[in-house]
């Protein structure tokens, strides 16, 4: 954003969705400065929440709270920015990605960016006029194809992972199975993940190789839990994401042209 570079399409998932949407709407630094404000507030993320009101990360909080009160998000300016941008979620009673185009980041917008990052079993699943809906992660984790079928040539990836990370099986895969037996589509996705996310991987090197895909990744593990409430370790990894985009910078305008 203060280079002004600009893409005609994105997507995000999960985390990268309830983020991603401040790039369309133009608020640069907003995610980092509330993740910052309210770290240490239950009802933006802790086990209370959990027990409370059944997220991991508070619901009403999240999604109604912060951008409609703490830290308003900018609406007119999401709704008139020409990039499209979309938001992955898996259906939970098929077990495949669904992805929706957010338009102006309104209440049903807001649903879809809180079901493609609510995690299975820590937190509800969310209903959307009757489709049941959770972490867009287990069907579609790097979603580079889904952006080359919507005709895009040139991708810029951004990972969470570094270059040697491998996806393994759940520790507790028996035990999420059987938590989640109602849902048997979402169990079998949630098995197949490590196998998808590794494979997704595999294509964006390809892509990465062929030229097609500029990829931005950690050069290391980022550390960080997902209940972390400690300002200095999240200042850390922003840091850490934002010096690598700055030494990328001339990369990436030379990729995009």
């Amino acid at each position: 954003m203060e280079n002004g570079i600009t893409f005609d399409k994105a997507v995000g998932v999960s985390a990268g969705a309830a983020f991603g949407c401040n790039f369309k709407s133009h608020q640069t630094g907003r995610a980092y400065r509330y993740n910052i404000k309210y770290a240490k507030d239950w009802r933006f993320k802790s086990y209370r929440s959990l027990l409370l009101t059944g997220d991991l990360y508070g619901a009403d909080f999240c999604y109604n709270e912060l951008p409609n009160k703490l830290d308003i998000f900018d609406t007119k300016t999401f709704e008139e920015d020409p990039m499209e941008f979309y938001a992955v979620a898996t259906d939970v009673d098929t077990g495949k990605p669904v992805y929706h185009l957010l338009t102006d980041c309104g209440d049903l917008d807001l649903k879809w960016i809180q079901a493609s990052a609510s995690m299975p079993l820590a937190s509800r699943i969310v209903d959307i006029n009757g489709q049941k809906l959770l972490d867009g992660g287990i069907a579609d984790s790097i979603p580079l194809e889904f952006m080359e079928k919507k005709g895009c040539t040139k991708n810029l990836v951004i990972l969470t992972q570094p270059l040697t990370y491998t996806k393994h099986q759940y520790k507790h895969f028996k035990a999420i199975s059987a938590a989640l037996h109602r849902h048997p589509a979402l169990v079998e996705g949630l098995r197949q993940r490590p196998a998808m996310y590794n494979a997704q991987v595999a294509y964006v090197k390809v892509r990465e190789a062929e030229g097609s895909a500029f990829v931005i990744r950690p050069p290391e593990p980022l550390n960080i839990p997902a209940l972390e409430h400690d300002p200095e370790n999240i200042t850390r990894v922003y840091n850490m994401g934002r010096d690598l985009a700055a030494a990328k910078l001339r990369q990436i305008k030379d990729f995009l042209g």
